[in-house]
């Protein structure tokens, strides 16, 4: 992405030598002009880097993420055929071998799926569908089976946008595999398209096998079947892809579970920044039916949330370090916007932090894996990774190195007991985090804001942002973090951190504070003074 200079020195490591990213940021006009050149141009070799360039569907931090009207059939066939050349290449994927799919409830989903099945056939690959299924179901059963695996889904964000994640036969892609995908060469001459990029001659979806059952046993095997008994939970279904395993995995471990807020239209869950309606759903729910929890999960099923018995929607960091120490884990890795508190319990051996992102989370769980030491990581938006086998109640429960739901869910009610959800949050030291968003926010007005933040003078940055901020947290500027976004530590403990979002155009703002109250003014004071500064 060409992005200011500033945004370029916040975001370097993430900028690939040769390769032009550009994110899904809505109407562009050197864009429209190079998407409607790449439909009229005749069919020829080009790169995935030439595709993504003409279209401005770009590598986020959760894989590939675009308007719907650019992940046309060709598009994504183009992302799938550069995915398994890739892999050839690596020597983890050959011609003959299957590659698993899946995909969320969006109604996008199955015509993306297909232009994707029909890519993996055009490679000489044979694509197994594995239904509308979890994420983590669906890299499950491929990491068993040791094939190349992906997931149609945009995750959170509005159903006008859609991606695809990608796996290795061993884990996620990760961000240094990116600029191998984008520089292997696309020949699309062997197959049908219209005007606008559809393929013409499209073929149905192979029928799909069955992964759920045996994510369900992954945790009812472990956890026994009366891990949850006596305990009454609801389940906030709306539209997420896992709406029903969530329901069978709690039910399976003995809590009596009442289904809630099924929805057949695609709401947008964000586990980040949790909707005001949802705040309030939540508290009606355990008020009315006299839950002890309310569990949820957003569309593709591997980011947490879960509500105590007053309908108290519990932060995903927080779900996050409640696992890992329920695990007994010895290494926890997670990103430099989770709460501060994990380092302040002594459970853990070690904590390494990282950039935002699955990808960032994973190669670090990898560098610091050790024989006998159990290595987790989570992020702020509640995706758990277990990155080494654990053992629970005498059963091995086997590593999954990829965002998951269910296991934050599921341990942090068995650590809860019968004294609840509430008291076991009471029981960690102070601090609380809070996040939300600027939606709409497009790359024009982030190069202006990061060039705005961050002056190459380091003095005249730091003074900027302590008279900016400083009066929103009551304190003196101590301490300014690059790692991602501008993240902005105050002498009184208190943080302010602006980033990017690597997946739509959003500006994201997390704070953390002593109290939920003044995290969240805090947030709120910092997006409106950014909202004003800098208008839409």
């Amino acid at each position: 992405m060409a992005g200011s200079p500033a945004w370029n020195r916040c975001r370097q490591r993430r900028h690939k030598p040769g390769v032009v990213l550009v994110g899904p940021d809505g109407p562009d006009t050197r864009r429209d002009a190079g998407k409607a050149r790449f439909l009229q141009e005749p069919l020829m070799t080009r790169t995935v880097a030439d595709c993504m360039n003409a279209s401005g569907v770009a590598f986020g931090t959760s894989g590939a993420r675009g308007l719907v009207t650019a992940m046309s059939d060709r598009v994504c066939h183009a992302y799938t055929t550069g995915f398994l050349g890739f892999l050839q290449e690596v020597g983890a994927w050959r011609p003959g071998m299957q590659v698993a799919l899946a995909g969320d409830l969006r109604p996008s989903t199955p015509r993306i799926l297909a232009a994707c099945a029909a890519a993996v056939r055009d490679a000489g690959g044979l694509p197994l569908f594995c239904g509308y299924q979890p994420t983590p179901a669906l890299a499950a059963a491929a990491f068993a089976r040791r094939i190349p695996s992906l997931m149609v889904t945009g995750s959170h964000i509005p159903d006008d946008r859609n991606g695809i994640k990608f796996f290795r036969p061993d884990g996620e892609v990760l961000k240094a595999d990116e600029a191998g995908m984008a520089r292997q060469i696309v020949d699309q001459t062997s197959r049908q398209w219209d005007e606008a990029g559809a393929m013409i001659d499209a073929a149905p979806l192979p029928t799909p096998i069955d992964v759920a059952t045996a994510y369900v046993a992954r945790y009812v095997d472990v956890f026994g079947p009366v891990a949850l008994a006596g305990r009454r939970i609801g389940i906030y279904q709306h539209s997420a892809v896992g709406r029903d395993v969530l329901v069978q995995i709690l039910a399976g471990l003995g809590a009596e579970v009442l289904p809630l807020g099924r929805s057949e239209r695609f709401i947008p869950v964000d586990t980040e920044a949790v909707r005001a309606e949802d705040q309030a759903l939540a508290r009606q729910w355990a008020a009315d039916h006299g839950c002890d929890a309310i569990a949820s999960t957003d569309g593709d099923s591997d980011r947490p949330l879960l509500a105590d018995e007053h309908g108290e929607w519990l932060r995903g960091d927080i779900l996050g370090l409640l696992c890992a120490r329920m695990l007994g884990a010895d290494v926890v890795v997670t990103p430099v916007s989770s709460n501060n508190v994990v380092e302040r319990i002594p459970a853990f051996t070690r904590v390494e932090r990282t950039r935002i992102g699955s990808p960032y989370v994973i190669a670090a769980m990898d560098q610091a894996r050790a024989d006998g030491q159990v290595v987790c990581g989570y992020e702020a938006n509640g995706g758990f990774l277990l990155g080494s086998d654990a053992v629970i109640n005498g059963r091995t429960l086997p590593a999954l190195p990829t965002r998951d739901a269910v296991l934050p869910i599921v341990a942090a009610l068995v650590a809860a007991g019968t004294r609840g959800l509430a008291a076991l949050v009471r029981a960690l030291p102070p601090g609380v985090t809070h996040s939300d968003r600027l939606p709409d926010f497009a790359a024009g007005r982030r190069d202006a804001l990061m060039d705005w933040l961050l002056p190459p003078d380091v003095a005249e940055r730091d003074a900027r942002l302590a008279a900016t901020f400083g009066p929103i947290t009551g304190a003196a500027l101590e301490q300014v973090n690059l790692t991602d976004g501008v993240r902005m530590l105050f002498a009184n403990g208190r943080v302010i951190h602006l980033r990017g979002s690597g997946n739509a155009p959003e500006l994201r703002c997390y704070t953390e504070a002593e109290s939920p109250s003044v995290a969240a003014a805090m947030n709120g004071r910092s997006l409106a003074l950014v909202a004003e500064r800098f208008p839409g």
